[in-house]
């Protein structure tokens, strides 16, 4: 299971580091926790696209839309063992892990596992939670 936030304290950390068009990003007055079952060996991390209808499993585009994130921002990778990897192929901003500033290096598979928080775009914190990939 996938718990999606709008997470203040992040959202704080990159405006504190004066990411890209902070200026112009407020964080959301209001935006409801999502639960997200992780389903199969593969769920994408990123924002519907209007031009490709292609939707992510994982879409953030959905209110409240994190203008931070990418089409495809990260990849999660279910393992044979019932563990997972994230992996960022590339993403336009950066994604980081347990309120690290550092972002995952791209196109390195990372362990993630039970608590552990992704951090994507201006605001959203994926935080992984117990069950197995299916």
């Amino acid at each position: 299971m996938a718990n999606v936030i709008a997470d203040r304290d992040y959202f704080d950390s990159v405006v504190a580091e004066e990411g890209p068009d902070v200026a112009r990003i407020a964080f959301p007055p209001y935006a409801p926790e999502r639960r997200i079952p992780l389903n199969g060996p593969q769920i994408r991390i990123g924002r519907r696209s209007s031009a490709t209808g292609d939707v992510p499993e994982i879409d953030l585009r959905e209110p409240p839309e994190d203008p931070g994130v990418s089409h495809v921002h990260a990849v999660l990778l279910a393992k044979p063992d019932g563990t997972w990897t994230v992996v960022d192929p590339g993403s336009t901003n950066r994604t980081c892990l347990n309120g690290s500033i550092e972002p995952i290096p791209f196109n390195v598979e990372v362990p993630v596992g039970e608590g552990d928080r992704i951090h994507v775009g201006a605001w959203t914190t994926i935080t992984l939670r117990r069950g197995e990939a299916t």
